[in-house]
């Protein structure tokens, strides 16, 4: 199982967190408050924090923006992952994807499925990575925040983490870009 090498020194990642919502204000955004209070506690940094309605080119192009910030590492949205019409950020975030991280969803779904049954049908959780950064689509509750976060996320993006995480291999992450 996985565990953490307490000889290896932590790495903060810079974190942007984007909240898809056609009614939420930051002072009523819960589950972007949950995302920000756990990387924070887990001693990263917040890069950047932004509330958007549902539109899909929208939504790609705040993701693209903060792809091309070097000040940006890794970007968290929650919300709009559902089945409704207006529910566009998995779509979204696939049109940024160089690279989509498909087990994310399908580790996602597991964990739902302990919490909320056959419901978990209804996430589309997504991950994927694009220009060196990852993209992290969770849905819009505190509850698949939380769970997303804690039982995913703060592992993956700990790179002390064992036996592999997602900082770890941050490096070679754009090695295809590079001259040969």
């Amino acid at each position: 199982m996985s565990r953490i090498d307490e000889n290896k020194t932590f790495i903060p990642v810079r974190i942007a967190v984007l909240t898809l919502s056609d009614s939420r204000t930051l002072a009523e955004d819960r589950s972007g408050q949950v995302l920000v209070d756990r990387l924070q506690a887990a001693g990263h940094v917040l890069a950047d924090r932004k509330i958007m309605p549902d539109d899909r080119a929208d939504i790609a192009d705040q993701l693209r923006a903060w792809v091309a910030d070097p000040q940006v590492d890794v970007v968290i949205s929650t919300g709009g992952t559902g089945l409704t019409g207006r529910d566009v950020t998995v779509e979204a975030h696939r049109d940024v994807y160089e690279k989509e991280i498909e087990a994310f969803g399908t580790v996602f779904t597991i964990v739902s499925m302990k919490k909320i049954g056959t419901s978990a049908v209804q996430s589309r959780a997504t991950g994927g990575v694009a220009g060196g950064t990852y993209l992290f689509a969770l849905p819009g509750s505190p509850g698949a925040c939380k769970d997303g976060w804690d039982e995913i996320l703060s592992m993956q993006l700990d790179y002390r983490h064992l036996p592999c995480n997602f900082v770890e291999i941050m490096p070679r992450l754009e090695e295809s870009q590079r001259r040969k």
